[in-house]
């Protein structure tokens, strides 16, 4: 009787799927509960910060190419070197969600 319940034992351990490289504890994200919607709000404030950041950065830096152009020319320089920050930021910003579900 001993041996049948152990060999039943063995067969369903042998049965089961492997377990990931985790050892089977690495659940799925779970959202906590009651804070979905607050946790919505934040990071849309957040994806809308960065829109106005951008768009903001890109006129400043539009701004000192213009005011630049004559008898400035560092300015215009600086405003040129600035475009590729916040194109940068706006990428990185862009591909968050991704790289932090790839990630986790």
């Amino acid at each position: 009787m001993l041996i049948e319940h152990f060999a039943a034992g063995v067969l369903t351990y042998l049965a089961a799927p492997t377990p990931g490289p985790g050892g089977g504890l690495d659940p799925g994200p779970q959202e906590i509960p009651g804070l979905g919607t607050a946790a919505t709000m934040f990071l849309g404030w957040g994806k809308w910060a960065l829109i106005v950041g951008g768009v903001l950065g890109m006129f400043i830096c539009g701004g000192m190419m213009i005011l630049g152009r004559r008898n400035r020319s560092s300015t215009a320089v600086d405003g040129a070197t600035g475009i590729p920050w916040v194109l940068g930021g706006l990428t990185v910003g862009a591909i968050a969600a991704t790289v932090v579900g790839t990630v986790l």
